[in-house]
């Protein structure tokens, strides 16, 4: 029985079941690696998730200490489950179910360091490009010796 009242009436002290398992997809949700569930299945179905270094379905059962890799954004997440959660909640809570491996957040600084350093095609013009400039970048992007004066 769950909520506050029995049948015959009279008060009780909640009973809510110990969760020990959630789908991926929802976990995935709850955790916060993904804006929808839907999203999250997506994601799951096209073999961005690895639960184990196993490609899964949305519907595979995740539990506390499974590994699960995810790929999103071109970033890659290793992290080991601490927590399952059906419901998605505040993000000091879906910061709680997880913990990402020291070798996983390196690698993902690293990323970030190198998009950093490096600029964008046309990053050392000014403002707006002029029409000569626009022009030799097309020329760039479609891998062409521009034939400007």
């Amino acid at each position: 029985m769950r909520g506050w009242f029995c049948a015959a009436g009279g008060h009780h002290r909640p009973q809510f079941h110990a969760m020990d398992q959630v789908r991926i997809d929802k976990w995935l949700w709850a955790a916060r690696f993904f804006k929808t569930r839907s999203a999250a299945s997506e994601a799951v179905l096209g073999g961005h998730v690895h639960v184990g270094g196993v490609r899964v379905k949305p519907a595979r059962a995740v539990r506390a200490g499974d590994t699960v890799e995810v790929c999103r954004g071109g970033l890659r997440w290793t992290v080991l489950v601490r927590g399952v959660a059906e419901r998605r909640g505040p993000a000091s809570v879906a910061a709680a179910l997880y913990e990402e491996t020291p070798e996983s957040a390196a690698t993902r600084e690293r990323q970030a360091a190198g998009r950093r350093l490096a600029r964008p095609l046309g990053a050392d013009l000014e403002g707006r490009p002029t029409k000569q400039a626009r022009r030799r970048l097309e020329a760039l992007r479609r891998g062409e010796r521009w034939r400007g004066s």
